[in-house]
């Protein structure tokens, strides 16, 4: 299989020079992704809202790869404040408990944007 990109359609994939995923053999390496709602290009305050976007654009960019939340292997969470770790926990609980992908939860100075407070990155295998 060649590699092969698969975009969203955010501005911010072709502006600053990425993709938001990349198949590669047999897996689908998802770019960070955050709780944008690309059809509207806004951000709710909330962060377990943002994180169930960032589900929403993950699965839907692993269906279009060929995979699914369910063929993820591994997941990496940022966070901008601690406070953040239990709810955005809690939705990852919703979407993964019972796929329990190798997963490491990181809080960092900031992101991109100011209203940004969390971005996951997943790598999936194809089925």
């Amino acid at each position: 299989m060649t590699r092969r990109l698969i975009s969203t359609g955010s501005p911010f994939e072709t502006s600053y020079g990425y993709s938001r995923a990349v198949i590669d053999g047999d897996l689908v390496f998802v770019s960070g992704t955050t709780g944008y709602d690309y059809a509207t290009m806004t951000m709710p305050d909330d962060v377990a809202e943002q994180a169930r976007n960032v589900f929403a654009t993950l699965a839907s960019v692993l269906a279009e790869a060929g995979s699914s939340l369910e063929q993820v292997v591994r997941a990496q969470y940022f966070v901008t404040d601690r406070r953040y770790c239990e709810p955005v926990l809690s939705v990852c609980g919703e979407v993964f408990g019972a796929i329990r992908p190798a997963a490491g939860i990181y809080v960092v100075a900031g992101l991109l944007k100011p209203e940004m407070k969390v971005e996951i990155e997943v790598t999936a295998r194809l089925r």
